[in-house]
Parts: C-alpha cells; sequence; structure tokens
C-alpha cells in the first residue's frame, strides 16, 4: 500500500535527474539545487494529492472545508506562487497535524482544528504550509533526499512486518508534517512567509506565534502523558526550546511582516468555533472508536481489547498497542479478501527458521496461527477470516525475556477479537465538539467533570480553548466541549 504510493513518487523524482538544474526561488529569487521544473512539481503534488485522499478522505462537512477554502484561497493570492491551483482540504483524522504537498494542496486535519481558537489560527496554519509551498522546501528536501540514492529515501521508511508495508504514518513521512518538520531553518521561512501573507490578507502576524504556541503545548501536554506512561514524549513543529512567546528567532522573522500595515486585523474566534459545532472529535466510526483501551468498530462490526495501561495508536492502515516499556507491542491490520489464512500467513510473513503454523478457529471464526521469531523477535500472530476479509492480529516482543514477561497478554489480545453485538453497534458513537458559554463561577474543573474524556479530560479542555495550563474562562466566553 504505501511502498507503491512511495515508488510512484520516488519514480517521479527519479525522471526528473535527466533535467537537473539550478531553478530559481520563486520566494528569494536565488538559484536552488532542484531536479524538477514547476509543471513536474505539479504533477507529483497531483498524483500524491490522490495517493493521500484514499488513506485519508477529506471530512464529509462541505460548510467547513468551504470556509477552510476561502480563507486558504485569500492568503494564496496573496503569497509568491498565486498562479498554482491551489486546494485546500480538511483530513478527516483525529492527528493534530497539518501539511502540504509540492504543487499547492495543503491539508489540515479535523484533529488540529479542535485545538485552534481563532480564524486567524486557522489561516496561521495555513499560511504555514502555503510558505512550504511557495519556497518549494518539499522539492528542495526531495531533491537532496534523491541525489543521495533513491535506495535511501524508501529504506528510511520501509520497516519489516506484516505483508512488508511501511510503518510510518503517510501524514509524517509522504507530505513532511508539522510534527516532522523540514528542519528548523526552512521552519522558520515558513513562519516568515506565513506571517507575511496574514498580514496581507488582514490578519494580525501574531497569529503565527499564537498559533505555533497551540503545537508547543500541545508538546508540553504530550510530554505530562509520556512521563506518567514511562515513554518518549512527541514533539512538534521543530522542538522549540522555550515556549514559541520567548523564542527571539521566531519572534525576529514574524515581526518583518510589520512593515504591511494592518488596521483592525480579523481574528474570528465565535465565528471559527461555530464552524467546528458538531464536528467529531477522535476517533471516528470509520477508523474505529478506542474506548478505555478496547477497539469498537461499529463500521466493520469487530472489536478487540487491547492490553490495559499500553498505549493504543489509531492509524489509518492499523492500530498498534506499545507497552508502558515500549518493548512489546500488539497491532491489528486488515489483511487480504479471501479465505486462505494459512496461506496468508505462510507466504506474507517473513519468519525466523523453526516457525510453527497451525489452524483453528478464533472466536467461532476460521483462523491460522504462527508462532516464532521474526529478526530474533519473538512473534504471535493471527489471520482470522470475518465477513469475507482477512484481519491480521500480532504480538511482538523485544527479546525472550519480554516475550516470556508478557505472554500472557499478547494471548488474551490476540484471543480477544471478536465480533460486536447489536447493542454495541448502537451505541457505539463518537465524540463531538459542542458549544457552551461560560458563566459566572465556570470553571474548567467542572466542565471537566461532564466531560467523557476521563482522567485527561480537564488538560484536553484547557488545549482547546487555549487555557492551558491553569487558565480559567472569563464569564461570555464561547467555549469547546467534548460530549
Amino acid at each position: 500500500m504505501y511502498p507503491k504510493t512511495l515508488r510512484r513518487i520516488a519514480a517521479a523524482v527519479a525522471g526528473a535527474l535527466a533535467l537537473s538544474h539550478c531553478a530559481q526561488n520563486p520566494v528569494t529569487g536565488d538559484k536552488d539545487f532542484v531536479l524538477m521544473s514547476e509543471a513536474q512539481e505539479i504533477q507529483m503534488g497531483l498524483q500524491a494529492h490522490k495517493d493521500v485522499l484514499k488513506e485519508y478522505p477529506a471530512l464529509d462537512n462541505p460548510a467547513l472545508q468551504a470556509y477552510v477554502t476561502d480563507v486558504g484561497m485569500r492568503l494564496a493570492q496573496q503569497s509568491h506562487r498565486p498562479q498554482l491551483k491551489w486546494q485546500f482540504t480538511v483530513v478527516d483524522s483525529p492527528d493534530v497535524n497539518a501539511f502540504a504537498l509540492p504543487g499547492g494542496y495543503v491539508y489540515i486535519t479535523r484533529g488540529i482544528m479542535a485545538y485552534l481558537n481563532s480564524e486567524a489560527e486557522l489561516a496561521g496554519v495555513i499560511g504555514h504550509e502555503i510558505g512550504h509551498v511557495t519556497a518549494r522546501h518539499g522539492v528542495r528536501q526531495q531533491s537532496a533526499q534523491t541525489a543521495a540514492g533513491l535506495g535511501a529515501v524508501l529504506g528510511s521508511v520501509l520497516v519489516p512486518g506484516l505483508g512488508n508495508q511501511a510503518g510510518a504514518n503517510l501524514l509524517q513521512t509522504l507530505a513532511q508534517a508539522w510534527t516532522a518538520g523540514y528542519g528548523r531553518e526552512h521552519e522558520l521561512e515558513s513562519d516568515r512567509l506565513g506571517a507575511q501573507y496574514l498580514a496581507r490578507t488582514g490578519y494580525a502576524p501574531q497569529a503565527m506565534i499564537d498559533v505555533i504556541g497551540v503545537l508547543k503545548n500541545q508538546e508540553l501536554f504530550a510530554a505530562e502523558q509520556a512521563k506518567r506512561d514511562g515513554r518518549q514524549p512527541r514533539s512538534y513543529h521543530g522542538t522549540f526550546d522555550t515556549h514559541p512567546s520567548n523564542d527571539a528567532r521566531l519572534k525576529q522573522v514574524v515581526a518583518e511582516a510589520d512593515k504591511y500595515a494592518v488596521v483592525a486585523p480579523r481574528e474570528g474566534h465565535d465565528e471559527y468555533l461555530r464552524q467546528l459545532a458538531g464536528v467529531v472529535f477522535g476517533d471516528s466510526p470509520e477508523q474505529g472508536l478506542i474506548r478505555d483501551n478496547q477497539l469498537l468498530h461499529p463500521v466493520l462490526g469487530l472489536a478487540m481489547q487491547f492490553p490495559s495501561g499500553w498505549r493504543v495508536d489509531n492509524r489509518p492502515d492499523r492500530i498498534v498497542a506499545l507497552s508502558p516499556k515500549g518493548d512489546a507491542l500488539v497491532e491489528l491490520q486488515p489483511g487480504p479478501r479471501n479465505d486462505r489464512p494459512l496461506e496468508t500467513l505462510q507466504k506474507g510473513l517473513k519468519l525466523d527458521a523453526g516457525a510453527r503454523y497451525d489452524t483453528g478457529q478464533l472466536s467461532g471464526y476460521p483462523a491460522a496461527f504462527a508462532a516464532g521469531a521474526q529478526q530474533g523477535k519473538p512473534v504471535l500472530v493471527a489471520a482470522v477470516v470475518f465477513k469475507g476479509t482477512q484481519y491480521l492480529v500480532a504480538g511482538m516482543a523485544r527479546d525472550k525475556a519480554v516475550y516470556d514477561r508478557e505472554r500472557v497478554t499478547l494471548r488474551n489480545a490476540l484471543n480477544s477479537f471478536r465480533a460486536l453485538t447489536p447493542g454495541e453497534i448502537r451505541d457505539a458513537r463518537p465524540y463531538r465538539l459542542h458549544l457552551t458559554t461560560a458563566q459566572p463561577g465556570t470553571t474548567m474543573a467542572a466542565l471537566a467533570r461532564q466531560s467523557p474524556l476521563g482522567a485527561t479530560a480537564e488538560s484536553q479542555l484547557r488545549l482547546m480553548n487555549a487555557l492551558y495550563p491553569g487558565g480559567e474562562p472569563r464569564p461570555g466566553q464561547l467555549l469547546k466541549i467534548v460530549q
């Protein structure tokens, strides 16, 4: 799935090797080492855009899509490349992310939109991504990687696993999203360009710093959670050591937009929030809902219990649960659409010599099983035929000592695969964003007690209302809540 996508993009870049030249940068006017013309860049972006939408569909919300497109087009027309056929898409993903492809394709996840608090902040996210496109960061980075060899590009994102699928998220590996970044200098250049486009469009350039502050607060929250769970934290937007409001270089590049006088800059706080009313928060039914580490997938009709206390990552192509120490995992992903599970395991798995295979049933459904090791790492795998499709359930440990410790946990997880009951399908509803107006005495702690988000409810509600870590709402303030 992913290797095919990346091969197409790599092939497009390889085809440009014959035209290797230094092209003029649309922003600076300087010569850049790139391996493709603008026409090739646009064609590569178009093909990649089709592939992205196969894995991450556009959010089914025409009004919100139109709103984001309107903001994006106004910014794009003030950019250094207004002639591109810009497209702006809200992606149906809970990830806190935004990204751009060469040629003018910009994406923003509904996940990050839940944590923004004004149209100006939305414009800041989009303006930054437009900056990556206008400065040709993706093309310049791809060209440098290609010059080093196509094998290095593909090898960096392919990991061994079931079916040899890419283990990294397409939003990051393909699109170079905020959480991955292009490197400090390119990120600052996009911040500078985005601030210019904000000012030219009637927004305050300060919104660029505000929106990066949103990501920094996400990073601080993630660090708190990681420390609690005993794992490595996730970083956002190039890993700022300090809060963006204290970052001297960031403030310097954003301040360059001050030369564009903005009289009565547009903020659009309440207007933006009203666009989000009713939007899904977190997992969607199409991707499956995670409740107390249990997968409830009303669309596919299946359920599975991942180990308690493990971190569950619900990705578009698979679901992975990682142990607190990061030394064992459980994975679920769809397999072939046939009823030959033993053949799937024998031909698809790359297990070390001595692996054992067997057939039987799992929760009453035909299944095959494998036990052995993959590059020395102990694994257990089941392929179960459910409603005409195989599902691959795998458990892996770092070494034999970890496997001995987690053997029962891994087996219990694999054996938990089952069909949802009619009642569970009926009750499996996603969380959605709703709006409320703060009254005198309203506190975030009180709102958190009414939230379904559990132990992290107060922190998440503060994050999504720009009140993290300890702010309280003012009377009359329009707030986002989750129900």
